[in-house]
């Protein structure tokens, strides 16, 4: 009994390492084992390919979940391996639903969501709009004598449901206190039809200039 409880701390170590190299040498030669493989999951954007010259794409679906099997030993797919595109080479205007194909180097993909987007292409067109002053503020005693815009037309560069929503293009000029002239550069900004602005659309030109001459309302 006083051999085995001699030194039984240092007995016990030993099985335990014999238990884990025995473990370790059976598994690993295990072709079973050796060749395990684990889920992982990535996410991407979704990019539009091929999309014919002078047309815009729109959908909702802009990240793809893409689960890959990975063998255990390898290192981990990085999300910039792998891109998830549509294909739109050959599609005009219209509504449709393209399956959403990768791009990845030589991996077992286990799942792909989602796996078709449904989207809209439009036509890029363009249409001219007379410039509108737009005065913001109240006049107290103040009127304008004369106003000049140049140029006094601007071109919108929009897709086909965006011009559709345009109803005038504005600059915005704050109505001063006191009589006194103006003349500056304003960007033109297209309004919908409640006078909402409507940001990220192109327009030509940029900048216009804007030239007025406030003065003191008559007296009646």
């Amino acid at each position: 009994m006083d051999l085995i409880r001699n030194n039984f701390s240092l007995k016990l170590l030993a099985v335990a390492l014999a238990v884990v190299g025995w473990a370790y040498f059976r598994f690993a030669s295990n072709p079973v084992f050796a060749s395990a493989q684990y889920d992982q999951q990535v996410s991407v954007p979704i990019a539009a390919v091929n999309l014919a010259l002078g047309e815009v794409a729109r959908f909702t679906d802009h990240e793809a979940v893409v689960t890959v099997s990975t063998k255990r030993g390898e290192p981990a797919i990085k999300p910039d391996e792998i891109r998830a595109v549509l294909d739109l080479s050959n599609k005009g205007a219209g509504i449709y639903n393209v399956p959403v194909q990768l791009v990845a180097p030589d991996v077992a993909i286990a799942s792909l969501s989602p796996a078709s987007v449904t989207l809209t292409i439009e036509r890029i067109e363009a249409r001219t709009f007379p410039i509108v002053i737009h005065y913001i503020g109240q006049p107290r005693g103040i009127v304008v004598g004369t106003a000049r815009i140049h140029p006094t037309t601007a071109t919108v560069r929009a897709s086909t449901s965006e011009l559709a929503g345009i109803t005038a293009v504005n600059v915005n000029v704050a109505l001063p206190t006191e009589p006194r002239a103006v003349d500056e550069m304003v960007r033109p900004m297209p309004v919908g039809a409640t006078g909402t602005e409507l940001p990220g659309i192109s327009v030509s030109p940029d900048l216009v200039r804007v030239q007025l001459r406030f003065v003191a309302a008559a007296a009646r």
